[in-house]
């Protein structure tokens, strides 16, 4: 039996009209083997968790430039622990401060990738998360 394909939705939220980086991202996914639905620009925390739930997303990428992250992300966490989501991994990047990097850690986001992060870099620690995650709820 081949092996799930990693089901990752890339989600850019609020009002950050730039969505290169989140692009690359998703081609780099893609490249390595993943299912990748990029949920396109200005996404309310609503819509990406609804996008997560309905596609039955194994890991969310959010990608966040105009500096809302401590706003935006706690929104988010806090609507995927309402949909009883714990399994889902999520993970960001884009510009977000040093000293916000532990506290949006504490609240459930597993990585931030800061710029300059490598795209093999990320793609490990999604494919290692995720199967470990699938290992882990397995037995």
């Amino acid at each position: 039996m081949p092996e799930q394909k990693i089901r990752v939705l890339v989600a850019k939220p609020g009002l950050d009209g730039h969505d290169r980086g989140a692009k690359i991202i998703a081609r780099a996914l893609r490249d390595a083997g993943m299912e990748v639905i990029y949920t396109g620009l200005r996404q309310t925390p609503e819509q990406i968790v609804n996008a997560a739930l309905q596609e039955d997303a194994d890991a969310v990428g959010l990608s966040i430039l105009s500096g809302a992250h401590m706003h935006l992300f706690p929104r988010i966490m806090q609507l995927i622990h309402e949909n009883h989501m714990e399994d889902v991994l999520v993970f960001a990047g884009g510009i977000i401060p040093d000293k916000d990097i532990p506290e949006l850690k504490e609240i459930g986001i597993a990585e931030i990738f800061p710029p300059g992060s490598s795209l093999e870099e990320i793609v490990k620690f999604v494919q290692d998360r995720v199967k470990k995650d699938r290992v882990l709820r397995s037995s």
